[in-house]
């Protein structure tokens, strides 16, 4: 069997971005905007408010089950109405230009139910056909994609007989073969063992950079989300939480966390700080100091060693994305 080959890059053929005939650039700041979105089931709110950006890149949509990631991905297609704000994909309204919309998008859904008697290279391309390409250009494309995705010697399986893992790639396949602006994926990696998780992880990271598309990837999984995202929004309970580049979300690092072994020495040392000018917030046997220059941490070391204050931990502050995510859901 021959190694998988790049999609795009067999025998006479170009890279996807090249050839497609229904790609647009487009000129938007955002690929998604959404201000106060409010999305209600009877006496059910889903969305509550919902305000955000989307630039491009992968954005993680980080949620719990039931946090209204799946709900937001289908008012992104256009397949939901919204009952208050205003939401916008590609700078286009996805519920009244919806067609105009999905031409430019890939999904994948989180369910991995496929046609079981269909065989991969026409599922792949059937949905290129229905996103505007004619049958060669499609049947030409589902082939690389599929390529791409490491089925290329099992394109022609019917689904029925492939592994979870296999169909996830399919779904990833189908996604991006009609060389989309904006590709949404929810829960790609459920039902996978971790190696198989890290591959399709990487898979996803390697089109984003190769091939220009941008991916929204909901997720309830924090480390996924950090592995792979550029940004992420962060939603509970109908309302975004907090949301922006990791490197946003996890702070600039401007503040020096202090960790003593004596919780009894945390008020000496406090205001010790505090009359070198510092400002400073206490927490068990934590202390936060706030201040950009590197001499706040001399200022930390020699309080403390006037104290005789054991230091556990002296450093600048720098969230991991679950102190992040655990900081928001539980404001």
């Amino acid at each position: 069997m021959g190694a998988p080959r790049g999609l795009g890059v067999r025998s006479g053929t170009t890279p996807i971005p090249n050839r497609s005939p229904i790609r647009h650039d487009v000129e938007v700041t955002f690929l998604v905007e959404a201000d106060a979105v409010i999305k209600r089931y009877g006496s059910f709110s889903a969305l509550s408010g919902a305000t955000f950006t989307i630039e491009p890149g992968i954005t993680g949509l980080l949620g719990a089950n039931g946090a209204g990631k799946t709900t937001l991905l289908g008012m992104m297609l256009g397949l939901h109405s919204i009952d208050g704000g205003s939401l916008k994909v590609l700078g286009i309204d996805p519920y009244t230009a919806g067609a105009e919309v999905r031409v430019r998008l890939g999904y994948a859904p989180e369910h991995h139910t496929l046609p079981p008697d269909l065989r991969a290279s026409d599922f792949v391309r059937h949905v290129a056909e229905l996103h505007g390409l004619p049958k060669t250009e499609a049947t030409t494309r589902a082939s690389d994609a599929l390529w791409l995705v490491g089925l290329g010697e099992e394109r022609f399986r019917p689904m029925g007989t492939m592994s979870t893992g296999q169909r996830q790639r399919v779904k990833l396949a189908q996604a991006i073969a009609h060389d989309p602006n904006l590709v949404l994926l929810d829960e790609p990696t459920d039902g996978l063992d971790p190696m198989q998780r890290d591959d399709m992880l990487a898979l996803i990271r390697r089109v984003a950079t190769e091939y220009q598309i941008n991916f929204v990837l909901s997720s309830h999984l924090l480390d996924e989300v950090q592995q792979i995202c550029d940004a992420a929004v962060i939603i509970g309970d109908g309302q975004v939480l907090a949301a922006g580049s990791l490197e946003q979300l996890r702070g600039d690092g401007s503040d020096i966390f202090i960790e003593l072994e004596d919780e009894a020495l945390v008020s000496k040392v406090s205001a010790g700080m505090q009359a070198a000018g510092a400002t400073v917030a206490s927490d068990g046997r934590t202390l936060v100091v706030s201040g950009e220059d590197d001499s706040i941490l001399d200022i930390a070391r020699d309080v403390c060693a006037s104290h005789d204050a054991g230091i556990v931990r002296l450093n600048r502050r720098r969230l991991s994305l679950e102190d992040v995510f655990l900081e928001t859901t539980a404001a």
